[in-house]
């Protein structure tokens, strides 16, 4: 029972640290940091990466988040460098 309790706040907070990430990718990005955006898009993918990687996150669900940030970061730079 110690060890699930363990685990389970193990794996909240590495939750919370991927949907934390991906916010803040987001949010330069919307801020025009594209600098910064590019780094912590870098970092985000790579700890969504590693939560499937330990089965935090399914791998499946892993694969998802990883597109769905790179469409819209993709989506943000092309509209930020149009404008």
């Amino acid at each position: 029972m110690r060890q699930s309790t363990k685990r389970r706040m193990h794996n909240r907070i590495t939750k919370k640290v991927v949907k934390t990430s991906m916010k803040k990718t987001l949010q330069d990005v919307a801020d025009k940091n594209l600098d910064k955006a590019e780094v912590d898009f870098r970092a985000a993918v790579a700890k969504i990466d590693k939560a499937g990687a330990k089965r935090v996150l399914h791998p499946n669900t892993a694969a998802r988040r990883k597109s769905k940030l790179a469409r819209e970061y993709a989506a943000a730079v092309a509209k930020a460098k149009s404008s």
